[in-house]
């Protein structure tokens, strides 16, 4: 039996945080892999920005190339519209009945985590792991979620998928943020142009 992180997003793009949170993740939670949810669309978030999710899949593959304990799934990709993580969690647990799904949140999801559909059947049946995120207090909400873990020595970013998009709109270097594969990727198909 496997125990594997979920790390759900739209990653557009993904940057270098979301691969160094997700190795401390890997390092300190006892997980023995993660693995990259694409979400072709998430119900709570504006879409105007977001590329094809085939494009953000391949900047994944790219990204985490060298680390073998990380993968990159498209499992939302054949799903309905928009995707709901309970749908999700259920087909992975079907799919891979040995193995023990963990949730992987930030603590902005952690403040709307009643908006989310069904996230009581999500409470129940998964272990969630949240990470702080700046300008999102979790402390009211631990009360709430008592079940939910939160990794206060997480290390903090201060770069956002959003960020990245406006330096690269803007003709700015964003390399520092991005591995140099997936800069490479999105200079070649001029994207967030």
């Amino acid at each position: 039996m496997k125990s594997i992180g979920l790390f759900f997003g739209s990653f557009n793009p993904i940057h270098l945080g979301h691969i160094a949170l997700a190795g401390y993740i890997f390092e300190f939670s006892g997980v023995d892999e993660i693995w990259f949810i694409v979400s072709p669309r998430n119900p709570l978030k504006e879409q105007k920005e977001l590329i094809d999710e085939q494009l953000r899949l391949r900047m994944i593959e790219l990204a985490i190339e060298e680390k073998e304990y990380l993968k990159a799934s498209d499992i939302e990709f054949d799903m309905p519209k928009p995707s709901y993580t309970i749908n999700t969690l259920q087909a992975l647990s079907e799919n891979n009945e040995e193995d023990n799904f963990i949730l992987i949140i930030g603590s902005d999801n952690m403040v709307i985590f009643d908006q989310w559909k069904d996230y009581q059947k999500i409470l129940e049946n998964y272990s969630i792991l949240v990470y702080p995120r700046k300008g999102f207090d979790y402390e009211p909400f631990e009360e709430i979620y008592p079940d939910m873990h939160i990794m206060e020595e997480a290390p903090f970013f201060e770069i956002s998928s959003t960020e990245i998009r406006e330096m690269i709109k803007n003709k700015q270097d964003a390399a520092k943020w991005l591995h140099p594969e997936v800069y490479r990727f999105i200079l070649e198909n001029e994207l967030y142009r």
